[in-house]
């Protein structure tokens, strides 16, 4: 049976304390071998050293009685002193040889047993001489040593043994209680150890020490900062790991391309917009150059050349960036701005990979391209725009120069475009003005220059002219070039075009001069009738300095209160009383006098100041209304004339709304004659500008109707109340039988759609009878009453309101 120390340490598992009890036990053993053999030893010098002092004493004692015996030859005597050191304690044999030839030997010589011999010479001296007798040879045996050696060597062994034993396991419980079952606690722990574990710290069920900590303690401390600097590092690592997947995730989804390199500049990585981008599946990238990425063709000398210069630069800069024109899978070129730097380590300056970071900008560069034409071109006409007309026009007058030719500067202005693009609406205006720059471009030859300054102004610039019949020429293929009809919205429309021409260096050497000059010989162009053209001459510059002048007197003749109405009544018929009159707006200049409508209301639709001057009209024709209605206590209607920029401004609906509401007048004591052109433009809004204005109770009147534009499918779809016939119809009804059968069918048109009937321009009786025949409902002109100012007109009413006018 094992002891159960044993059995505890076989169930523990504890193989150093069972090496451990085995070194104590050989060491005890060879120790107590070692101490046992010493003592052993001891003690048997210490016999054998009796039994020789036992020797000595002999031959002190019987050395001289023997010699004596010998001497006087005493047998007996001699017998008895051998018999009494024979009967000596381990005395077993003596040896006595006499000389010269006897011997008496008494007892044996033990066979196997040790023994230990001792020889005394035996002489004898006289005064004169010393006479040797012989020598005695004692044989002690060694046995009851030996033997004594054997049972102390046994006892010894048995007590050192037993001593071993008893402290061996004393020490091996002590080691084991001490030591091991820490040791055994410590591995299991280290065993269990893991980073789920990390937390939890090495704890021994043991006291501190008092002192210095020992070993365990040292372990154990150990053991738990390297649990804690593991479990920093794991944490570390952790974010390390977290870090480069998001790292990595960033650049696998990145919005920009990113390229891997090694040294050698071979792919080892592309993120996937990479492959978006260019349609490359990353094992068809992998170990290649990105230069081969683009096909061999045409661009690829200029490609390796550029890679070159790539490489050298970022080894010898670390960075390059630019725009590269690069190449998809299928063979279609993209442009990418890439920023390309080598990866080196931390501390390190050899380069180990190579980033290339990519970002399509083929949009960009459409934009840039985009807005580099627009920066140049016209968007609607795709003709060069006054920016590069400029450029050209000062190219071709410093080659010109040199080259000792004449330029043509010529400008063309659309005739009427304003009435199309108000009427026909904007869509009609940008069709005319495509197919004006068309014919434009198909009258001029290869080197000229034409461009659209803006608006329905075009600009057209010829080089290398001999003479001014040169540009003449030009001019006529243009202008018959427009005398065909424009098909706009299904309708043809006939445009004309005016054109201003100026030479170099004839009347300028300077281009803005140039450009002044051929503008000024357009508007006398257009001076003459329109569809013309005219060549700059000095006295033209006076014209159209006149005309600036006057345009910027008109903007200021509002503030200077300038603007003055003038009102014609019109009257009922057949009963010729008066129910209502037109505001005729007058321009009363210091300097230039009272200037007519004609004169002035193109140049202030050409320059915008029509809104604010048909605000002015509406507001102070509200107020004179209001006043007579004070004065009279009638209800008379005023009629405003409204060009169809004014009809189209955004804010035209809210201005009559608060002329109306500022003089409280209904909406019946205001009549807006719209011109029969502005009904041709069929939109929404235009649609809803009417039907606004009806819902006020505004009334509303086709002005000039019969002047050349069809709108009499348009009548019944708007609120229209009245309708004007043109003083150019009613001139001739006398004499002139087909004005007198229109004007006599616009009649029965007009009354068979509910309309009131306003003839204009009625100067004698006789057109007034023929108007009262046909059945004309009102009539206005001077056979009745010219234009007079408010005062006029107010006393003029006092007199003639409600009476029949003769």
């Amino acid at each position: 049976m094992k002891p159960p120390l044993i059995k505890s340490l076989t169930r523990d598992h504890s193989p150093l304390s069972l090496r451990m009890l085995g070194y104590i036990l050989l060491a005890s053993s060879v120790f107590t071998l070692l101490a046992t053999g010493i003592q052993v030893y001891s003690d048997y010098r210490s016999d054998v050293s009796l039994v020789e002092s036992r020797m000595n004493l002999i031959e002190t004692s019987y050395r001289e009685p023997l010699a004596r015996s010998l001497w006087s030859l005493d047998q007996k005597l001699m017998r008895v002193q051998l018999e009494g050191i024979h009967n000596l304690p381990d005395i077993v044999h003596l040896y006595l040889q006499i000389y010269p030839d006897q011997e008496v030997e008494l007892g044996e010589i033990p066979g196997q047993a040790p023994t230990l011999q001792h020889t005394i010479e035996l002489s004898y001296s006289t005064e004169d001489e010393r006479f040797d007798l012989g020598k005695l040879t004692i044989t002690a045996s060694l046995e009851h040593i030996y033997a004594s050696l054997r049972e102390r060597i046994m006892i010894i062994l048995g007590t050192q043994a037993l001593k071993t034993f008893i402290l061996s396991f004393f020490i091996l419980w002590l080691f084991q209680y001490l030591v091991t079952r820490h040791i055994t606690h410590i591995a299991g722990y280290a065993e269990k150890l893991n980073l789920n574990r990390l937390d939890q710290p090495l704890v021994l069920n043991r006291k501190p020490s008092r002192g210095e900590p020992d070993e365990l303690e040292r372990l154990q401390e150990a053991l738990n900062r390297m649990r804690v600097t593991l479990k920093r590092e794991i944490e570390k690592q952790q974010q390390d790991a977290a870090e480069i997947r998001k790292l990595s995730q960033a650049i696998e989804q990145s919005p920009s391309s990113v390229l891997i390199c090694n040294r050698d500049w071979r792919i080892v990585y592309a993120n996937r917009k990479f492959t978006e981008i260019t349609h490359y599946e990353l094992n068809e990238l992998l170990n290649r150059h990105p230069k081969e990425l683009t096909p061999l063709s045409q661009d690829s000398v200029d490609n390796e050349s550029q890679w070159r210069n790539i490489e050298n630069q970022v080894e010898r800069t670390g960075k390059w960036q630019g725009e590269m024109h690069s190449t998809r899978k299928g063979g279609e070129r993209f442009w990418e701005q890439v920023v390309i730097t080598p990866i080196r380590e931390e501390g390190d300056t050899a380069t180990r990979h190579y980033l290339i970071m990519g970002e399509d900008i083929s949009v960009r560069k459409r934009y840039e391209q985009q807005l580099l034409r627009q920066a140049n071109y016209d968007l609607l006409t795709g003709l060069p725009n006054r920016l590069l007309a400029l450029d050209r026009l000062k190219l071709a007058l410093t080659q010109a120069k040199r080259d000792n030719n004449r330029v043509g500067i010529m400008f063309l202005d659309l005739d009427n475009f304003k009435t199309i693009n108000d009427t026909l609406g904007h869509d009609a205006g940008d069709t005319l003005l495509i197919e004006a720059s068309r014919r434009i471009s198909g009258s001029l030859r290869g080197s000229s220059t034409v461009s659209r300054l803006g608006g329905d102004e075009f600009l057209i610039i010829l080089p290398n002219l001999d003479d001014a019949t040169g540009a003449e020429r030009v001019a006529e293929r243009i202008l018959n070039a427009f005398r065909p009809a424009f098909s706009l919205g299904g309708q043809d429309v006939f445009v004309s075009t005016s054109i201003g021409i100026a030479l170099f260096p004839d009347d300028s050497d300077n281009s803005s001069a140039l450009l002044q000059h051929a503008d000024a010989a357009m508007y006398q162009a257009k001076n003459k009738g329109k569809s013309a053209y005219h060549r700059y001459t000095p006295d033209i510059h006076e014209t159209s300095h006149e005309r600036l002048k006057l345009e910027t007197l008109l903007r200021k003749a509002l503030n200077r209160n300038e603007l003055l109405l003038h009102y014609q009544p019109i009257v009922e018929l057949p009963s010729r009383r008066i129910t209502r009159v037109e505001a005729l707006i007058r321009w009363d200049n210091p300097e230039h006098g009272l200037i007519p409508p004609d004169k002035f209301i193109p140049l202030a639709e050409e320059s915008g100041v029509i809104i604010s001057i048909g605000a002015w009209v509406i507001h102070t024709a509200c107020r004179a209304a209001r006043r007579w209605r004070e004065v009279t206590g009638e209800d008379l209607a005023i009629a405003i004339n409204v060009s169809p920029r004014q009809f189209r401004d955004p804010g035209f609906v809210d201005t009559v709304r608060a002329a109306l509401n500022e003089h409280e007048l209904p909406g019946s004591s205001l009549e807006l004659e719209i011109t029969e052109r502005l009904l041709l433009d069929d939109s929404i809004e235009t649609q809803s500008i009417l039907r606004a204005l009806d819902e006020m109770g505004v009334k509303l009147s086709v002005d000039d109707f019969g002047t050349g534009y069809s709108a009499l499918s348009y009548l019944k779809s708007y609120p229209f109340d009245t309708l004007k016939i043109d003083r150019s119809f009613i001139n001739d009804i006398t004499v002139e039988e087909e004005d007198e059968a229109l004007v006599n069918a616009i009649i029965t048109m007009a009354h068979s759609l509910g309309l009131d009937v306003i003839a204009e321009g009625v100067e004698d009786e006789s057109q007034l009878a023929f108007l009262i025949e046909k059945g004309c409902d009102m009539a206005q002109g001077y056979f009745f009453s010219r234009p007079m100012p408010p005062e006029d007109l107010l006393e003029w009413a006092q007199k003639n309101l409600n009476v029949p006018v003769s």
